[in-house]
């Protein structure tokens, strides 16, 4: 009896097969990833926002008519302290932001977050008065 060394051809197509079961069931899994973590751009850039807000409130006081904050991000930016393009990303403008609902007794605001950059993820993300960060399809 010789000596062989080596796979045969059934073990490599053993081999193969597994891969490609692997990779079928990991890539709807990592395209999920990709999105969430596009969408962590927007969530740290609106908690900068909801900052900049809180300080406004601090500044102004509880019974200032907040409508000078409320709106988008583009034009409502220059009030809170941010240049025109100081919250400018790979998936998100400045303009992607829109304030609403600001309480000035409990210090608080909504963010809402929707992109319009090519490439960006779809859907949009909250960030809710209590802090909650959501994001819809």
């Amino acid at each position: 009896m010789r000596n062989r060394k080596g796979f045969t051809l059934i073990e490599l197509m053993v081999v193969i097969l597994i891969v490609g079961i692997l990779a079928a069931v990991a890539v709807p899994i990592m395209r999920g990833r990709i999105d969430a973590a596009k969408w962590s751009e927007a969530n740290a850039s609106a908690g900068s926002v909801r900052t900049a807000v809180r300080a406004y409130i601090a500044e102004k006081g509880p019974t200032w008519n907040y409508a000078d904050i409320t709106g988008d991000l583009g034009t409502v930016g220059a009030t809170l302290g941010f240049s025109a393009t100081d919250l400018d990303g790979t998936y998100f403008n400045q303009e992607d932001y829109v304030i609403s609902a600001v309480d000035g007794a409990a210090g608080t605001c909504v963010v809402t977050v929707t992109s319009t950059k090519s490439g960006g993820p779809s859907g949009t993300g909250v960030l809710a008065a209590n802090g909650a960060w959501t994001v819809t399809p």
